[in-house]
């Protein structure tokens, strides 16, 4: 159906062939989520950042393979992808431009079908609570379930079967609907966390003595938003009543007020604030053609995820963290679930999708931390090409 997507991922090992910096707090927060820095620094990817040395476009590089997605000519999809856009430019791309409106050019002609960021979608389309990652994706995937036992319309997800000789090359994640721990209305539960309900990110991290638990989390304020909604319910009926006018946003109703409705005034969520801490800022993550996740009961809980690497021992993995398994791949999965469920939202309120951007509303539209406007991905009547981009795409195009 058009709702099916066929899901592959991709985790590529690289590392820095330059002198860079290292924050410990980063670190920590990688390796507690299973990164590897061992595999890092004896397999991984070399690369440099900047503009080409030599003819480059005849070697299998990062950059080649960075030119091939410009090529491709399709959507890319991020979360909260402002920084991951200059990661990605400046690193296998061209040094950056000096000013921001010759950056924005540059990006509008290297991804014509759009950049779309499901952070922005999160907060200011399906007005999520919270917009981290994991949270998000949760939210649509409880959200997508309803749907699929209701018989609505609803996305459905399918990986490949590999063979047996690609063993040694796949990593498997779990990915259950909810988390093991997650017990709805058990007694003796243990509190949520504030700072990570609101962020998806806690200083004290794998050592916080309060949950972490997605599940619970959104458990709380479904529960809270519930409460909300009947006593907006219960004013508007006595108001009614009382024949006194009732307040806009204290109206029942459906739509896009409903929306609106949810946090009770129209603007980010209410858990967010302008400060959004360094370590939660989620890895990077590159899905121009991975809009999925499993969601079918018939499909496997397991996540495949074709790993770089070409050694015959499997791969281990650190103690996972409370919070969830961030991982490149793994995040990359839950950002094209996020962006195929809103799509899906979107494209049953309108049925010409034919012409144009396929998410109008959140095209070329980069979420600003604490900001209630985005960043528009555009070239303006007053801003140039840099011309690194300019030599780039004549040799993508030349080579292509």
């Amino acid at each position: 159906s058009e709702n099916t997507y066929l899901c592959q991922i991709y985790n590529l090992t690289l590392l820095c062939t330059e002198d860079y910096v290292v924050e410990p707090q980063s670190v920590q927060f990688l390796v507690q989520h299973g990164f590897d820095f061992n595999k890092q620094y004896s397999q991984g990817i070399p690369y440099h950042k900047g503009n080409d040395k030599g003819n480059e476009n005849q070697s299998q590089s990062v950059r080649t393979f960075f030119l091939e997605l410009i090529r491709a000519k399709k959507p890319l999809i991020l979360h909260n992808g402002l920084i991951d856009l200059v990661f990605l430019y400046q690193c296998f791309y061209a040094h950056l431009p000096d000013n921001l409106g010759t950056f924005t050019a540059d990006l509008s002609e290297m991804f014509p079908a759009g950049i779309y960021d499901t952070k922005y979608a999160s907060e200011f389309e399906t007005r999520f609570v919270a917009s981290y990652l994991e949270y998000a994706y949760k939210k649509c995937k409880r959200e997508n379930c309803k749907l699929k036992d209701s018989s609505g319309q609803h996305v459905t997800v399918e990986f490949c079967n590999y063979p047996a000789n690609m063993s040694r090359y796949i990593d498997y994640r779990y990915c259950s609907l909810e988390e093991e721990s997650h017990n709805v209305g058990g007694g003796n539960k243990v509190p949520v966390c504030e700072k990570f309900s609101a962020y998806g990110w806690c200083p004290k991290g794998v050592k916080c003595p309060q949950s972490h638990n997605i599940d619970l989390i959104i458990d709380e304020d479904d529960k809270l938003w519930e409460e909300k909604r009947k006593k907006r319910k219960h004013k508007w009926k006595r108001r009614k009543n009382t024949e006194e006018p009732p307040r806009a946003f204290e109206q029942e109703s459906s739509g896009k007020e409903m929306e609106l409705a949810q946090n009770g005034e129209e603007g980010p969520p209410r858990k967010q604030s302008c400060y959004e801490p360094a370590a939660a800022t989620e890895l990077a993550e590159i899905t121009p053609n991975t809009e999925g996740r499993p969601l079918e009961e018939n499909s496997t809980d397991m996540e495949p995820e074709v790993s770089s690497d070409t050694s015959k021992e499997k791969e281990t993995h650190g103690p996972s963290s409370q919070g969830g398994t961030h991982r490149a791949g793994f995040d990359a999965f839950m950002t094209g679930y996020i962006m195929a469920y809103v799509w899906m939202l979107k494209k049953g309120k309108n049925t010409d999708t034919g012409a144009g951007p396929w998410l109008p509303d959140c095209h070329n539209k980069l979420y600003l931390s604490g900001k209630s406007v985005p960043l528009q991905i555009v070239k303006s009547l007053f801003s140039k090409s840099s011309k690194a981009h300019s030599q780039k795409m004549k040799l993508a195009w030349a080579s292509g």
